[in-house]
């Protein structure tokens, strides 16, 4: 879209959140206006955009927010897909594509799609209920996922022996091997309309152990030049098979033998991208920017090795979010501090995160341990 900048162009985000706040800033760089929809009245987005409240979730609210924008983007998966199709045969541009967000809505379709187009991914079987997965107890040990609707860590339960079968899910959902692996990475890829596409180098991931939700984040992952290829190679078969425009967030497991299993998938900006806004020459957010409006594509090489920690709700508070430890983080060399605009916290909730430059490893690693001592969400 060569006269992206010639005319009023109205682009209409489904979703809020954090990731909405951090594309309406990298939007702002291009002099772009964004439109955006949530549910809720002070969510982050609110008050910095030309907000709307309303449920992404339902057929007429998005259908009536879609019209009056030229394209729409979205920054979380659940969404209102029919709307979306039914925008984009009303000549809308929607991106990523609508069948491509239905499809990674439900983990089972997912995992189907992985095995359908020969992507590696772990040992699977599909299950209606608790009663069939108690069926496949010999299946254990094994990760059982609720086909639709988890998110952040919910939705998911690891079932080591019999004993465990009673905490299955009793809806649809997909039982998936437990992968013996080494590391948790992520790549993510960007893809244009014309089907070019970029990738950004691997990160590593650590989780919380009980949540399941990303506690640090460290960029370049210590991979070998081998183990690199291979997972850019599988991110960029998943981006290249959906056919996807926009960004893709390939998470996976690099196994003990060597091998490199996906896991999820995300059609959107991703968590384990933050870093991006300050390690790398082009943020995941102008990416995304460039990609759906069919711009070239930015440089993706990192500039600084990173790490990113989470700053999530202490376990015990609910209100009005304080920050505690801010100052001495902001003292930080190469500290860098995001806070999402979220007035009340609760265990866990993401309230920021905060991406740390350093050229050297040892105190990379030191520097996150301490922020991730220091700086407190409480209530």
């Amino acid at each position: 879209m060569s006269n992206v900048f010639e005319h009023n162009l109205k682009i209409g985000v489904l979703g809020g959140g954090q990731l909405g706040r951090m594309l309406i800033q990298s939007a702002v760089d291009f002099n772009i206006s964004l439109s955006v929809l949530d549910p809720d009245p002070h969510a982050p987005c609110a008050g910095i955009s030309d907000f709307h409240c309303g449920s992404i979730t339902d057929y007429d609210t998005v259908m009536a927010f879609g019209r009056t924008c030229d394209l729409l983007t979205i920054e979380i998966e659940n969404v209102n897909t029919d709307a979306l199709k039914s925008l984009e045969r009303a000549g809308k541009q929607v991106y990523p594509q609508p069948d491509i967000i239905a499809l990674i809505q439900d983990k089972r379709t997912q995992k189907q799609f992985f095995r359908d187009h020969g992507i590696p991914t772990a040992d699977f079987v599909l299950t209606e209920d608790r009663e069939e997965v108690m069926a496949h107890a010999d299946f254990l040990p094994a990760v059982h996922k609720l086909g639709r609707a988890g998110y952040d860590g919910r939705g998911v339960q690891v079932l080591r022996t019999h004993d465990d079968l009673h905490k299955s899910f009793d809806a649809p959902g997909v039982l998936e091997k437990l992968v013996d692996f080494t590391r948790e990475i992520s790549v993510i890829v960007a893809r244009s309309r014309d089907g070019g596409m970029v990738s950004y180098p691997a990160v590593e991931m650590a989780f919380h152990a009980e949540q399941n939700l990303v506690e640090y984040l460290f960029s370049p992952a210590q991979l070998s030049a081998d183990l690199q290829k291979k997972a850019d190679s599988v991110a960029r078969k998943v981006a290249s098979e959906l056919g996807i425009v926009g960004l893709l967030a390939v998470e996976m497991f690099v196994t003990n033998d060597g091998e490199v299993l996906v896991n999820e998938i995300a059609p959107r900006p991703h968590n384990s991208g933050h870093h991006t806004i300050e390690a790398n020459v082009t943020s995941q957010y102008e990416q995304l920017l460039r990609m759906i409006l069919n711009l070239p594509a930015g440089d993706t090489s990192v500039v600084s090795p990173s790490a990113m920690v989470n700053l999530l709700g202490e376990p015990g508070h609910s209100g009005p979010a304080r920050y505690v430890g801010f100052e001495e983080v902001l003292a930080l060399p190469g500290a860098h501090i995001h806070l999402y605009g979220k007035r009340l916290t609760k265990p866990f909730r993401k309230m920021g995160h905060v991406t740390i430059v350093d050229s050297d490893q040892k105190r990379l690693f030191e520097k996150a341990n301490f922020v991730k001592q220091k700086l407190k969400v409480i209530a």
